[in-house]
């Protein structure tokens, strides 16, 4: 017996304006029966588990223990421009001059997540595709 993966749940304080942020990340649509002010808004990734976003009464205090990584399909440097511009803030910069590495940015409410190298990217540094987890 197994258990198969549901959604993958962020404590946030405002679940509809979080829900947006991250319905314009991924460029899929927040559940049409959730609207603002409801404490619980998923959004609707065409494959695998919904982003689940529930308010909480506390805020966040301390780094993220699980986070998203993110493989964008322009390059990495485009994505991380685009997310500056709609609301992430860059925490740590983890490229390195030869390609590698990834960028950390944190959503509007703080939570931590990464963006790494696009597939194309990888595959021009080292001739093949890397580990799905990799920068």
């Amino acid at each position: 017996m197994v258990s198969v993966l549901q959604n993958i749940a962020v404590d946030c304080g405002n679940a509809y304006e979080l829900a947006r942020f991250w319905s314009e990340v991924t460029g899929h649509p927040l559940d049409p029966e959730d609207g603002p002010g409801d404490p619980e808004i998923d959004v609707l990734l065409p494959e695998g588990p919904l982003l689940h976003f529930n308010e909480v009464p506390d805020p966040k205090t301390v780094k993220n223990r699980i986070h998203l990584c993110l493989r964008p399909t322009t390059t990495r440097e485009e994505e991380v421009e685009r997310l500056l511009g709609i609301g992430a803030t860059l925490v740590a910069d983890r490229r390195n001059p030869d390609g590698t590495g990834w960028a950390v940015l944190a959503d509007p409410e703080g939570n931590e997540f990464c963006v790494l190298r696009s597939e194309s990217e990888r595959t021009a540094t080292t001739g093949r595709a890397g580990p799905a987890t990799s920068g």
